[in-house]
């Protein structure tokens, strides 16, 4: 079982910047594909970004695309952390966020997910 814990979040104003840690409590972190989705008020929960395991010192990333050139996925397996740098904050991006982790491989539907964190509010002020 893995436990995830998602900070960072809070109200910024459109422009501004944000960086969201997700911590994971599974010492075999680095063995697993990590996400990140959000869920907006009265909207279905969409893919925000993924990152493989890391492999010849990279580890892939992908992104979806309103989010694509200013948001950063990244991680540190010695702190068994992922983290999703925001940049250029829009109020469109108001929503939870949610990081998970995958056994199988990056993608980007929800149901190839195995372990969820409880989410993390971030909100966007115009």
């Amino acid at each position: 079982q893995v436990r995830l814990v998602e900070s960072g979040g809070g109200l910024v104003q459109t422009g501004g910047s944000l960086r969201l840690s997700c911590a994971a409590s599974e010492r075999t972190f680095s063995s697993y594909a990590m996400g990140w989705f959000r869920q907006a008020p009265g909207k279905e929960s969409e893919f925000v970004a993924t990152i493989s395991v890391s492999w010849n010192g990279g580890a892939p990333t992908a992104y979806a695309d309103p989010v694509k050139g200013r948001f950063t996925i990244s991680r540190d397996n010695a702190k068994n952390t992922v983290y999703l740098q925001m940049d250029g904050l829009k109020p469109e991006d108001t929503a939870v966020y949610y990081c998970a982790a995958a056994r199988r491989g990056t993608s980007r539907r929800e149901r190839e997910y195995d372990y969820w964190g409880q989410g993390t509010q971030v909100t966007v002020s115009s």
